[in-house]
């Protein structure tokens, strides 16, 4: 997950134009991308792992006859259908979510998620596991280089943790937002407090907890290091927590990409391949130009 990809601080300014900044540095741009592979394979491998049992309880049992939400198919006078269960409402979900295509036959196929969404594609938890270990310990060692990074660089204290002035600001933020209106100028070259709010809790909220809560699903490492799996209201718990706060990950995702492409799809992805952002103008400048 980037937390420097929309309008981190300028450090360097090209001096033939006065409107380029070094916007990102290279320790940040190769996080950046391995963190998008990372995500990427975690979310699908685990929607795999999570089609062996598309129920998702609160507890430390599986409640099974009163699961909070649940995935599935059944058979009516009209055909098979699909559909997802929540806190007892019931939607029917056929094509998508409980009923799908199998990428193999093109029959339907009882399924919490599609296999497009998958890796493996098909239902295969054994593989699934395999994958989604394997990048979930790289996403790790690269959020916790990150995490020193922006220690050791002054990041995280000069550019994430909003001023009493920005906080004061935080209504307009909003609004110039819902409007699709982003900084320009040299207030581009900086974190807006939206920002760096939603990179705080994602840094230190939805990251931490989908770490744990996922540690917190493994009985070998609860049999070394007992009791805390409690602190998260037993097991089925984690397991509920972790796939929230991945699907919270998921809409920082989605969030994020539409602001790239709002902002200037080019002008954002040239920044994270070369380092190099084009400042937008100032149009209170532009205005009093002759």
């Amino acid at each position: 997950m980037d937390i420097e990809a929309t309008a981190p601080p300028a450090t360097v300014v090209d001096a033939r134009a006065a409107r380029r900044v070094y916007r990102h540095r290279l320790p940040v741009r190769v996080m950046h991308w391995i963190n998008v592979v990372c995500l990427t394979v975690l979310l699908m491998s685990g929607l795999n792992i999570f089609n062996a049992h598309p129920t998702l309880y609160w507890g430390r049992e599986s409640t099974f006859a009163q699961p909070w939400v649940s995935f599935g198919a059944r058979t009516t006078s009209a055909g098979p259908i699909g559909y997802t269960r929540i806190a007892g409402h019931e939607f029917t979900t056929t094509g998508v979510l409980g009923l799908s295509k199998s990428p193999d036959t093109g029959d339907p196929t009882a399924r919490a998620f599609p296999g497009w969404a998958t890796i493996p594609s098909t239902q295969w938890l054994a593989m699934g596991r395999h994958w989604h270990f394997f990048f979930a310990w790289i996403f790790v060692v690269n959020g916790v280089l990150y995490l020193l990074y922006t220690i050791v660089s002054r990041h995280l204290k000069r550019d994430l943790v909003p001023t009493r002035e920005e906080l004061r600001n935080i209504g307009r933020s909003i609004v110039e937002h819902l409007k699709l209106k982003h900084p320009t100028g040299d207030a581009a070259t900086r974190y807006n407090v939206l920002q760096s709010l939603t990179y705080l809790i994602v840094i230190f909220g939805l990251l931490p907890l989908v770490v744990f809560a996922g540690l917190a699903m493994s009985p070998r490492i609860d049999a070394v290091f007992t009791g805390w799996v409690d602190l998260l209201g037993g097991r089925q718990s984690a397991r509920t927590l972790h796939f929230l706060a991945a699907f919270g990950l998921l809409l920082f995702v989605v969030v994020h990409v539409a602001e790239v492409f709002i902002a200037g799809v080019w002008n954002e992805m040239r920044s994270m391949i070369t380092g190099w952002y084009a400042v937008p103008e100032d149009h209170a400048r532009k205005e009093l130009r002759p």
